[in-house]
């Protein structure tokens, strides 16, 4: 591939390699893969329709899965578990954060998982509640929040954890416009500070677009001649980036239409 494929990435050493990575559930393919580089600092967005494996994509990344076939490298290193440079923020964040923990004590998790001594907790996990605005809600349990301040905490914990490498699969899904539109700014402010790698899966091609730095489309039915990913496009757009002026910006508009007209057309 040449130094400029969107799909490729770009031409220094990646942080995230997918090298000819074959995921299969039986004698299925779910995710068939040439090369997917991903640069450090990068904010890569996946979109496709219900069951091309962008979830199993990030799972592969995680070191929550091993592929039948090929590899994924993290910072050079081979994946094969999950690893601490890694948080992973789901969906369903009703279920990511436990009921009988207050907002201080799910944030607490990470740092009990990864053997922070406790000494430095209490500064920890009031960092990460600044960087998200949950800073006076940490006595409150779940059911005390609105589902956007639970996402929120969810990205705290992940936060608190410190990592180089963060996964979202589809976590404003389930939120009302607004609270969205609030968050996306948020994580794209977070992911720019902290220099973090994002792969980030949505079903919003507008989200895709204003969030990533690329937004890579995926197929279903991969095989050896069908790889999953189908279609790449760089997104040449100045951050900050504003709710409004940037989802009337030529390009965006431009972008969002190349990209639907390739779902569309059922390449993806």
């Amino acid at each position: 591939m040449s130094s400029h494929d969107p799909v490729a990435g770009p031409p220094t050493e990646p942080y995230l390699r997918f090298d000819r990575v074959v995921v299969r559930l039986g004698s299925k393919d779910v995710v068939s893969l040439d090369r997917l580089d991903v640069a450090r600092g990068e904010f890569v967005c996946i979109v496709g329709p219900s069951g091309c494996g962008k979830t199993t994509l990030l799972r592969a990344a995680a070191g929550l899965l091993r592929p039948a076939e090929g590899e994924v490298r993290r910072n050079g290193r081979l994946v094969v578990e999950p690893s601490r440079e890694m948080a992973m923020v789901f969906q369903d964040y009703g279920r990511a954060l436990l009921p009988w923990r207050t907002v201080d004590g799910n944030v607490a998790l990470a740092l009990e998982a990864a053997g922070t001594p406790r000494g430095e907790w209490p500064g920890r996990i009031a960092d990460a509640l600044r960087k998200v605005g949950l800073q006076a809600h940490g006595q409150h349990f779940p059911s005390q929040l609105s589902g956007g301040m639970q996402q929120r905490a969810q990205i705290a914990r992940c936060l608190a954890q410190r990592p180089t490498l963060m996964l979202l699969d589809e976590p404003f899904g389930a939120l009302d416009a607004i609270t969205r539109q609030g968050l996306q700014d948020e994580l794209a402010r977070l992911a720019r500070e902290h220099g973090l790698t994002v792969l980030f899966v949505t079903h919003d091609l507008e989200e895709a677009i204003y969030l990533g730095d690329r937004v890579i489309a995926m197929r279903t039915h991969p095989g050896p001649d069908r790889p999953s990913l189908a279609h790449a496009i760089e997104v040449s757009i100045d951050r900050p980036r504003h709710q409004l002026a940037t989802r009337e910006d030529p390009t965006f508009l431009r972008l969002r239409r190349e990209l639907f007209d390739h779902i569309e057309r059922g390449h993806a």
